[in-house]
């Protein structure tokens, strides 16, 4: 295994899951503001990790593996310790989980017809909104009270979780229409393989990665 840098990183926001979890239990108003640090660097590693591989030339198979896994991890076990807790709406919470179930299994697809699924802006927009809807639900009822009374930091993190869940939605089903073009083309493909010569067969993968 090639642990260097950018792979230690990435394992980092595993890591802090289990101490994420166990400040739940931590009945202290100090508990949510140190969840809240804790998310927060550990999100900051989700740039940094990208960052030093790139600039360090230190890709691997290990880190390109990890970082997915790493986030989703964090993420769901954050939204369901939540949830649990009653401190995020469940709606919400599901729309965004069951997304990245359906994401996750088409991006498995695509792959095996070694097919690329890019990040959309979009989407990014939405992994933002969702990382500061959670770093506000995590401080919950801690945080200060924000230019009137009614307008607390729970009712600020519950409704950037909804607009990251609505993102989520469109998101995914543009995935969704990305995976079904090569679905509609899987019978015809499926007719030629065996005619095909090995280096045809390369052409036609290649042509439909692009």
């Amino acid at each position: 295994m090639n642990l260097n840098l950018p792979n230690w990183l990435t394992l980092s926001r595993i890591g802090v899951i289990p101490p994420l979890i166990a400040l739940f239990y931590w009945d202290s108003p100090l508990a949510g503001w140190v969840s809240c640090g804790l998310f927060t660097i550990a999100g900051i590693t989700d740039f940094f990790d990208g960052y030093l591989a790139r600039a360090r030339n230190e890709h691997s198979e290990l880190g390109r593996m990890l970082d997915p896994i790493a986030d989703k991890l964090l993420v769901a076990s954050v939204i369901l310790m939540l949830v649990a807790f009653g401190r995020a709406p469940l709606f919400a919470a599901v729309i965004i989980l069951c997304r990245e179930l359906l994401v996750s299994g088409l991006r498995e697809f695509l792959a095996e017809l070694r097919v690329g699924m890019p990040v959309s802006r979009l989407a990014k927009w939405k992994t933002v909104i969702q990382m500061v809807a959670i770093g506000f639900l995590l401080v919950g009822a801690a945080g200060p009270v924000f230019f009137h009374p009614a307008v607390t930091t729970v009712l600020i993190g519950e409704v950037l979780l909804w607009i990251a869940a609505v993102l989520t939605v469109v998101t995914g089903f543009d995935y969704l229409r990305l995976a079904l073009k090569h679905v509609d083309g899987l019978p015809s493909e499926s007719v030629a393989a065996p005619s095909a010569t090995p280096r045809a067969t390369d052409a036609s993968r290649a042509s439909a990665a692009r």
